[in-house]
């Protein structure tokens, strides 16, 4: 292992369900053993340092050895941020370990790894967008990493995996490559720091049910033929590969399941885009495509 590039990395984890380390825990191609034991690729390695449910050890040890990462490896060391950055009462609804007998709150660890870090990835609509949490009337004030580090003039490389939960795919296609071709370029991201390889296209334009949104035909409940946008869809404006990655290596999808789009990858989500059975009612549907253009403008 002497010639082989160690990168190391701390996952650490805000206000979260857990789904997003499960969703990238089972990740088959490659597999999660590939990516934590195995070169992920030629000549590069990932050296998981800490992460919250696969670590073995617990307590002051386990600060210590975050705390060494950033101290050690300034730069040089990937940081991932999973769940929601509680900011309200000094961040005292969420907090990493102790200090001198006193809680961390996420959001210091976020601001003191994230300085140092080479790059920070915000794993999940949670930490990139607020997602479930953040929804009103979001009593812990919960933040987005973007917003923390706008606020602390953070300039670290930023990059965000959205997604309730994200699929393995794009999180370890993203760390891969980044291990091959460094970090990715301005361009290659979009308006919301995504990865334009997996978030670059609407679910709308791929979707197998949009030959029935352009003759018209919609489905007037659950389980009937017909395109789902009027029974709450979300996919005509929101960016995603779903439709052609599929889920659990490849089985199934939302909308192939029967169930609408609900929009998890968009900063909107949950609140802005109304429930999650009812029609949009803010969209020129003949001019679906150009409406996320016309919102960030």
């Amino acid at each position: 292992m002497s010639s082989v590039k160690e990168i190391p990395a701390v996952w650490i984890a805000g206000g979260t369900c857990g789904g997003c380390s499960v969703s990238v825990l089972n990740a088959v191609v490659p597999s999660i053993k590939n990516v934590l034991i195995d070169e992920l690729v030629p000549g590069r390695h990932i050296s998981l340092k800490f992460h919250t449910n696969i670590s073995a050890g617990s307590g002051d040890p386990v600060i210590k050895v975050i705390e060494n990462v950033g101290e050690k490896n300034e730069n040089e060391f990937l940081l991932i941020v999973e769940g929601a950055v509680s900011t309200a009462e000094e961040g005292i609804f969420c907090s990493v370990g102790e200090k001198n007998h006193s809680p961390v709150a996420i959001r210091q660890w976020v601001v003191d790894l994230g300085k140092k870090a080479m790059a920070v990835i915000a794993l999940g609509t949670c930490s990139a967008f607020g997602g479930i949490p953040g929804g009103r009337p979001n009593p812990s004030r919960v933040r987005a990493v973007m917003d923390i580090f706008k606020e602390e003039k953070i300039k670290t490389p930023l990059i965000n995996i959205p997604g309730c939960p994200p699929h393995p795919d794009w999180f370890i296609g993203t760390v891969a490559k980044i291990l091959i071709m460094g970090l990715p370029k301005a361009e290659e991201l979009d308006d919301w720091l995504r990865p334009k390889e997996f978030y670059g296209t609407l679910i709308h334009e791929n979707c197998p049910r949009r030959p029935y949104f352009d003759e018209g035909k919609f489905a007037k409940k659950f389980g009937d033929p017909g395109c789902l946008y009027e029974l709450g869809c979300k996919g005509p404006i929101t960016y995603a590969d779903c439709p052609l990655r599929q889920w659990n290596n490849g089985v199934n999808w939302c909308i192939r399941a029967g169930m609408g789009c609900q929009g998890c990858t968009q900063p909107e989500f949950p609140d802005l885009l109304g429930s999650f059975y009812e029609k949009l009612t803010d969209v020129d549907v003949p001019k679906i495509g150009e409406y996320w253009t016309r919102r960030e403008g």
